[in-house]
């Protein structure tokens, strides 16, 4: 069974967690497909899809032959809304698109536990026992990441619920996400180098994915 170290409030070392084995006991080598697949999927779904350019149809002015087809010595040309002449239409226009694709629960969960399971082997993954910011303190927040975690590296602060004390002292600081635990998603925890949870958090992390 893996185990995480546990921490207090004040960043001193109480003791170690055993990891549940339902969450971070899953095999790490097979699903690598799968990691991809979802990340891919995750990263899609973030997209707004809003960009769009104009086309001639779209473009103001004009829908008159600029002049006659023969006789002038120039190129044959259509109207001032032509992609070939200034302030004209794209030819080839973007157009709003609905990039979602719906992952499916269980590879969206399996890829969580793996990327989970990954960090645990690295000893990654910090437990404390409660974040209680009885109001929004970044200077506070600093002092307990630098004595848990002094590496420099991207930090995933995992909390039971959205408390906006202990989410406004993260906010700030450069590298450091904060989540919910019933939230969590493979990217995030593939994108942090150290994860720190709660006593609360890793309860509900198990109650929500071990199914």
């Amino acid at each position: 069974m893996l185990t995480a170290k546990r921490y207090n409030m004040q960043g001193e070392l109480i003791g170690e967690v055993d990891l549940p084995e339902g969450i971070f006991e899953v095999d790490v080598n097979a699903p690598k497909i799968l990691l991809n697949e979802v990340v891919t999927m995750f990263l899609a779904n973030q997209r707004q899809g809003t960009v769009q350019k104009k086309n001639r149809s779209m473009t103001a002015g004009s829908t008159r032959k600029l002049f006659r087809q023969k006789g002038t010595g120039n190129a044959r040309v259509g109207t001032r809304r032509s992609p070939i002449r200034v302030h004209g239409g794209k030819a080839f226009a973007i157009y709003p698109k609905d990039w979602y694709r719906k992952i499916p629960r269980t590879k969206k969960r399996l890829a969580l536990k793996v990327a989970l399971t990954d960090r645990a082997r690295e000893g990654r993954i910090m437990i404390v026992d409660n974040l209680s910011f009885e109001k929004p303190n970044t200077k506070l927040a600093v002092e307990l990441l630098n004595k848990i975690i002094p590496e420099k590296g991207y930090k995933l602060i995992v909390t039971d619920g959205h408390h906006i004390p202990t989410v406004k002292s993260f906010a700030n600081l450069p590298e450091v996400m904060t989540d919910r635990a019933d939230s969590l998603n493979a990217y995030e925890v593939l994108k942090s180098s150290y994860i720190i949870m709660t006593d609360e958090a890793l309860k509900k992390v198990e109650e929500v994915f071990n199914k």
